[in-house]
């Protein structure tokens, strides 16, 4: 790779991190959703602690760049790519716990369970996931409804067991005892 193709991809890259970044800023707001009672702030603000803290947000780049080379509406792919990252962000929340890693810092600051707390951290990763799915579903994602729920559909089993046993065997622990 050239040193002009190195930087041209690490402009893009940027670009790309700064507009999902403006995306999860607004999902991620203090104002309830459709169908949504209520947003709790202290849970709203574990969710921005996990989300909004740094990140290449290499996997939104990879969607939002498929998308372009298919010619797809950028608008849902942003929101796509978003829903990806929340799933992302998710896993990392729970790999975090004292269960898991155990770890205090991720990208330099406390993780959610260090920042706010541990049952906190895990309803904080929880409604990530779940809200990740729901942009994908939601109607201002502007895709065929059938393309909608075939996304919710691979999300799904892409972040559903198989994924989860692939994290234990990373660790080397022994699944399914």
């Amino acid at each position: 790779m050239s040193k002009d193709d190195q930087i041209a991809f690490e402009t893009a890259l940027l670009m790309r991190a700064a507009a999902v970044e403006t995306e999860l800023r607004q999902i991620l707001d203090a104002r309830p959703l459709t169908g949504e009672i209520a947003r709790p702030e202290r849970l709203m603000a574990a969710m921005r602690h996990g989300v909004l803290n740094g990140g290449k947000r290499l996997r939104p780049f990879l969607v939002l760049e498929s998308a372009a080379l298919f010619s797809a509406d950028n608008d849902a792919a942003l929101r796509v790519a978003a829903a990806l990252e929340c799933v992302h962000c998710y896993s990392l929340i729970h790999d975090d716990l004292p269960a898991m890693d155990d770890d205090d810092l991720r990208r330099g600051q406390p993780t959610v369970h260090k920042a706010f707390d541990e049952a906190t951290a895990i309803l904080a990763g929880d409604a990530l996931l779940t809200l990740a799915f729901g942009i994908i579903a939601d109607e201002a994602t502007a895709l065929p409804t059938e393309r909608r729920a075939a996304l919710v559909l691979a999300l799904a089993r892409a972040a559903g067991a198989g994924r989860a046993r692939e994290r234990q065997h990373e660790r080397g622990a022994a699944f399914g005892r």
